[in-house]
């Protein structure tokens, strides 16, 4: 997996147990004289400050006291080992399985949802070209028609991946949008057709009421779907994406999160809260713009990531 906070060409980003280190000692050997009082707290305050959120916090550190009563916490590694494998494990708590729901027959339905400037549109374009990799016929539905641009972005990655793509004029309704693009897809024998939605402010009742009218159209036209409905976030906003997350989760069945712009943080617990506060499972993240920008998710790099040396 590729580095998850820094493009290839990038410096990379410092790690929490780097940031750990910095402000924790001078001399990181003191801390294995034994885990103290005070370098807990400098870790609980370090993991809240990186947006794993309190509760979370609370219990990793907790879980590194535990190991190190049990002497299991005597060197670096060993330290940075437990602080992943608690993180590993708060992943993999619960609904924790990245690998994406398909249809049994037709095409799978992929609703894509969440805030203007999270990158929806973006991911979905990456999505669509891995999906074209694989040899799948992908038809993209651009259910956005409050913005013109929304449109026209989605059908230049279209163009871009070389998939199909079926749009509505600008002030249309939406959800005749979606329901024409999974009409589309089975007509066409699609084997995927995912449908970008309008983003405006995650507290617009209006923007919740038009969301949950495009779920029950697709429903509609096809029973079983949408196969998916992934939430896409933006992994620099730190606890504000919480709060999307509860909302958009309130109004439809996110089945999925997709974190986006972490290429721009070191930070990165904001992944570890959305899934324990939803119970739904991580399962892209976006490192930039580019078409290859776009990662399976995988707990277990994840967590080695953050506190990597």
């Amino acid at each position: 997996m590729a580095r998850l906070f820094r493009r290839k060409d990038e410096a990379p980003k410092r790690s929490l147990w780097q940031r750990f280190k910095d402000v924790a000692f001078t001399d990181v050997s003191v801390l294995f004289k034994g885990v103290d009082e005070g370098s807990l707290e400098t870790l609980e305050t370090l993991l809240i400050e990186s947006d794993f959120g309190v509760t979370t916090s609370l219990a990793l550190v907790a879980d590194v006291e535990f190991r190190a009563k049990r002497g299991e916490v005597k060197t670096e590694a060993e330290f940075r080992g437990a602080l992943a494998q608690g993180i590993e494990a708060a992943l993999r708590k619960g609904n924790a399985d990245p690998t994406l729901l398909r249809a049994t027959t037709g095409p799978t339905v992929v609703l894509v949802i969440g805030v203007n400037g999270a990158g929806k549109t973006t991911f979905i374009g990456k999505l669509s070209a891995q999906f074209k990799k694989e040899g799948k016929k992908v038809l993209l539905g651009a259910a956005d028609t409050f913005r013109a641009g929304a449109i026209d972005q989605l059908r230049v990655w279209a163009e871009r991946a070389g998939v199909d793509f079926v749009g509505g004029a600008p002030g249309s309704d939406p959800a005749s949008v979606a329901f024409d693009a999974v009409d589309a897809g089975m007509t066409r024998g699609a084997d995927i057709v995912i449908v970008d939605t309008a983003g405006r402010l995650h507290t617009s009742d209006d923007l919740m009421t038009e969301l949950r009218k495009i779920h029950r159209v697709i429903m509609k036209r096809l029973p079983d779907a949408p196969h998916e409905v992934l939430l896409v976030l933006d992994g620099t906003i730190g606890q504000n994406a919480l709060s999307q997350a509860r909302t958009f989760s309130a109004a439809v069945p996110v089945t999925g999160i997709v974190v986006t712009k972490l290429d721009g943080t070191a930070k990165g617990g904001i992944v570890v809260a959305v899934h324990e506060a939803l119970n739904v499972p991580i399962k892209f993240v976006g490192l930039g713009e580019q078409i290859g920008d776009l990662e399976p998710f995988d707990a277990g790099d994840y967590a080695k990531e953050l506190v990597e040396a």
